[in-house]
């Protein structure tokens, strides 16, 4: 195993955690991204009270978002947006070009206690029913966004990834997503306790992905295999040992991602690059909910009020922010006050 960073070799630890981990396979032309979810995505879970199963949904769709953003070139927010008629109505997560990370769920806890009899047992069909999966690379106002569509069609969220591919032109690719919950390593002594009380969310994604030959050699400093026959080989190859991953292994807060990049790949040549870290990062603030309510009448803020106060609550992170009059009046100004 190679790396372009001075990375950890098979027998080192590096930093198991909220990254992005770059790699190539050579010289089958492969470029592929492992995300590591801990921390990060335990802080974004636990801001809300979100059943088993959403918050297992939610995960996958974060490690997703960070695997397919790390495959892109842009500077603002890489979104993914899941919406249909079941359960789960939307499931939301976006990563910025700086790797700050956040998402959200909207869920109707009745449905999701008795989805129906057509639901089945798979995510997709059961959570979120039929619907669109949509990713969109926001710029900036003066650029233009880009915005890709897509069918809810399959049984997980990867599945409906995989549709989107091969309705592609321009992208050959193939993901594996998990997510769960997994003992703590830093709870206390007693390992029963920690299995029961000290669990923690973690979710992680790979991603391996075609790349035309000459670029994958102009990238990597070596030639690609010129024979289509053995670069189809490679290909499925590498697929074949991507499904053979455990998610135990994925998840294993132990085990770096270099080192199961190692077991996986070892043979094949595989070369690490750079890593992005990520983090959980909510966007909203005092300044932006003010300016929200300042774009709305004064009265309809007005009849928002509970126990005088008008309370604002953050989808991502659940931070509320509350108003009174006096801070009312400030926001609006004298001309803006209710009578």
């Amino acid at each position: 195993m190679e790396s372009d960073t001075g990375g950890a070799g098979p027998g080192q630890r590096a930093v198991p955690d909220d990254l992005i981990q770059p790699f190539q396979i050579d010289p089958f032309s492969l470029r592929g991204r492992l995300v590591r979810l801990g921390p990060a995505l335990d802080e974004i879970l636990t801001r809300h009270d979100y059943p088993e199963e959403v918050a297992t949904l939610l995960g996958e769709a974060l490690a997703l978002a960070a695997v397919l953003a790390g495959a892109l070139k842009y500077e603002g927010v890489f979104s993914l947006q899941a919406k249909g008629d079941g359960p789960v109505s939307l499931v939301v997560a976006d990563i910025t070009d700086e790797g700050g990370l956040r998402g959200y769920a909207h869920f109707d806890e009745d449905r999701l206690a008795d989805p129906g009899p057509g639901a089945g047992s798979s995510p997709v069909p059961r959570l979120l029913g039929a619907g669109y999966l949509a990713f969109t690379v926001d710029q900036g106002p003066d650029t233009e966004r880009y915005q890709g569509i897509v069918e809810l069609t399959g049984p997980t969220i990867a599945e409906c990834a995989h549709h989107y591919f091969r309705q592609s032109e321009q992208l050959e690719a193939a993901i594996h997503l998990v997510a769960g919950r997994v003992p703590a390593t830093n709870g206390g002594d007693d390992a029963r306790e920690r299995e029961t009380e000290g669990r923690a969310w973690r979710a992680a994604g790979m991603m391996i992905q075609r790349l035309p030959g000459e670029s994958a050699g102009a990238e990597s400093g070596r030639a690609p295999a010129a024979d289509p026959e053995a670069l189809e080989e490679g290909w499925r190859r590498a697929l074949v040992l991507m499904s053979s991953v455990r998610a135990g292994e994925l998840l294993d807060p132990e085990l770096s991602p270099n080192r199961l990049l190692y077991r996986l790949f070892h043979e094949e040549g595989v070369r690490v690059y750079r890593a992005t870290g990520l983090r959980p990062q909510c966007r909203c603030s005092p300044g932006r909910v003010e300016r929200m309510l300042k774009s709305l009448p004064r009265d309809e803020v007005e009849d928002m009020k509970i126990d005088g106060l008008v309370i604002v609550t953050c989808e991502f992170c659940n931070a509320s922010y509350r108003f009174d009059t006096a801070a009312l009046d400030r926001i609006y100004g004298s001309a803006g006050r209710k009578p």
